[in-house]
C-alpha cells in the first residue's frame, strides 16, 4: 500500500509563487506516473498534470499550462507542483496521486491519492 502526503500549501498572495511537493512511502514505489489534481470550493476535481516516472516527461491539460510546473526526484520519491503567478482562481485543495498504467490519471483514476494541500490566495 503506497502512502501519499502533500505539503506546501498555506495563505499565498496573487502573484507570488508556490511549490507543493508530495511523498510517497510504502511499498516499493515504482509508478507509472504521479499527477496533481485540484479542487476548488464548490467545484469538480480537475486534473492538472502528471510526470511519467521514469522518464520525468510532463503532461499537462491544455488549461493548467504556462503557469504550473511539474516535477519529479524519484531518489526521495516525491512529485512537485509549482505555481508561478498565483491567481485567485487558483486557491484549492491540491491532490497527488498516482498510477500503475498509463492514461489513468488524466481520465480522473489513480491508484492512490494523497489527503490533499489547501492553497489559499489573497489578492
Amino acid at each position: 500500500q503506497v502512502q501519499l502526503v502533500e505539503s506546501g500549501g498555506g495563505l499565498v498572495q496573487a502573484g507570488d509563487s508556490l511549490r507543493l511537493s508530495c511523498t510517497a512511502s510504502g511499498r516499493t514505489f515504482s509508478p507509472f506516473a504521479m499527477g496533481w489534481f485540484r479542487q476548488a470550493p464548490g467545484g469538480e476535481r480537475e486534473f492538472v498534470g502528471s510526470v511519467k516516472w521514469d522518464t520525468g516527461i510532463t503532461y499537462y491539460t491544455d488549461s493548467m499550462k504556462g503557469r504550473f510546473t511539474i516535477s519529479r526526484d524519484s531518489a526521495k520519491n516525491t512529485v512537485y507542483l509549482q505555481l508561478d503567478r498565483v491567481k485567485p482562481e487558483d486557491a484549492a485543495i491540491y491532490y497527488c496521486a498516482t498510477e500503475d498504467r498509463p492514461a489513468r490519471l488524466v481520465r480522473g483514476i489513480a491508484d492512490a491519492w494523497g489527503q490533499g494541500t489547501q492553497v489559499t490566495v489573497s489578492s
